[in-house]
């Protein structure tokens, strides 16, 4: 009874080993799916397996299933039935889109390109005059502080005189002298005249 029993129990676990490599050995594809396979040692195979039931070498070769199935796609419209507020959507757009056209289109005579060319010009001229009135306010505040320099100038010379008298006055002479004898000095042609003789001499420097 018990070499029975042990031969049973081979026999089914025999048959559990052989259904488990029977079903590691089978894939199925479903309908709308397609399979490919995948070898450890070749890659990808070629052939692309269908619906069913599929063969494989457990261990050594993969299934690939993907989905072939059509996917619908929603595409957004602007007609049929949009609401109570469908005026405050489309409208707008309508609206540019009308507008646009029109534009485009639009031509303009040549009394208004003339108009326009004519204000072109005021502008520029009006410019023009604004900048000229700065420049005379300018040159009329230049005016205005070269005048007070002079003034005060003049103040001040009229109080050095008063103060120092003949004594400024000779000094500037002395001042003016050395500044003409220096400038001649610098000068190539310059001709002296010697106390002792009447002979002019051209003495370069």
């Amino acid at each position: 009874m018990a070499n029975i029993l042990n031969a049973i129990g081979r026999i089914g676990l025999a048959v559990a080993i052989a259904g488990g490599v029977a079903n590691s050995a089978l894939y199925n594809v479903n309908g709308g799916h397609r399979a490919v396979i995948f070898d450890r040692f070749t890659g990808i195979k070629k052939t692309v397996s269908g619906e069913g039931t599929h063969f494989l070498i457990p261990w050594v070769q993969k299934p690939i299933i993907f989905d072939i199935r059509a996917r619908p796609r929603n595409v957004s419209v602007i007609t049929g039935s949009k609401g109570q507020d469908y005026d405050e959507r489309v409208l707008p757009s309508i609206t540019q889109e009308v507008l646009k056209a029109v534009v485009t289109h639009l031509t303009f005579g040549r009394e208004f390109t003339a108009a326009v060319e004519l204000k072109q010009v005021a502008q520029q001229e009006a410019e023009k005059a604004r900048f000229v009135v700065e420049k005379a306010e300018q040159l009329k505040k230049a005016a205005v502080i070269s005048a007070e320099g002079d003034s005060q100038a003049a103040s001040l010379l009229a109080k050095a005189f008063g103060d120092a008298g003949e004594a400024l006055v000779e000094l500037r002479r002395i001042e003016a002298a050395e500044e003409i004898a220096t400038n001649l000095a610098k000068s190539r042609n310059v001709i002296y005249l010697p106390g002792s003789q009447g002979t002019l001499l051209n003495l370069p420097q």
